[in-house]
């Protein structure tokens, strides 16, 4: 029986629900945004759509399927939530950059950074995914890098500015972690009609592809395919 996957990819400003790449719902989130009331929001939001687990993105460090820190931009008390028995279905969750990363690989050794509320950030390589927190590097004067790169680096900038700090910032990455290419995502990769080289522009959909490959398994032996760290 093919499996019916319901997609959520929970960020700082929206909750985005997906059963395809192109059939998708959100609400709101924000600062007073609570595990409780996101999972009462995906059922009343997820009315009438048929799904049998889901895989859910979020914005914050994942250890074994559970959240290990609280998130920047949400309210306190998620480490260790229970989505599975909350949902009363089995559930994956990842990193929301690491879904978005997963949905967007085509092979090789890819970096994703997501550029939006804060920096997101992958890595992807044969059959192996693996979340970073590249947003708390140490970065100019005394910031972190995700200041300069995410929604507060346009402010501090300036436009004009903030294109070409991506622009270097996204090639001393791409050397450090010897990508063979970088996606850009994330809510503000709109803002750059030019990429960096070796550089594509991710799209939003691709977290609905990440989902789904989430539950994907081996055909001879039915372990899952990807080794996610």
């Amino acid at each position: 029986m093919k499996r019916k996957v319901l997609v959520v990819d929970v960020g700082g400003t929206y909750v985005k629900l997906l059963r395809s790449s192109r059939d998708q719902r959100e609400f709101p989130s924000g600062p007073r945004l609570k595990p409780q009331q996101l999972v009462a929001k995906i059922k009343e939001t997820a009315r009438g759509w048929k799904f049998d687990r889901a895989s859910i993105g979020f914005p914050a460090p994942i250890r074994t399927g559970r959240i290990a820190k609280e998130p920047k931009h949400l309210a306190k008390g998620w480490v260790g939530f229970n989505f599975a028995r909350s949902l009363g279905i089995p559930v994956h969750v990842v990193n929301d950059a690491a879904l978005q990363a997963l949905g967007s690989y085509r092979g090789g050794r890819m970096l994703f950074l997501g550029l939006g509320t804060g920096l997101g950030s992958a890595l992807v390589w044969d059959k192996t995914l693996m979340p970073l927190e590249l947003g708390d590097l140490p970065y100019r004067r005394g910031e972190i890098i995700e200041n300069y790169l995410g929604i507060r680096g346009v402010a501090l900038l300036g436009e004009k500015k903030w294109k070409r700090e991506v622009g270097y910032a996204v090639t001393q990455l791409r050397k450090s972690f010897i990508a063979d290419y970088v996606v850009l995502g994330g809510g503000l990769v709109h803002r750059l009609s030019r990429l960096p080289k070796r550089t594509e522009r991710g799209q939003n959909e691709n977290a609905f592809a990440g989902g789904i490959r989430l539950w994907e398994t081996e055909k001879h032996s039915g372990e899952l395919k990807w080794l996610v760290l």
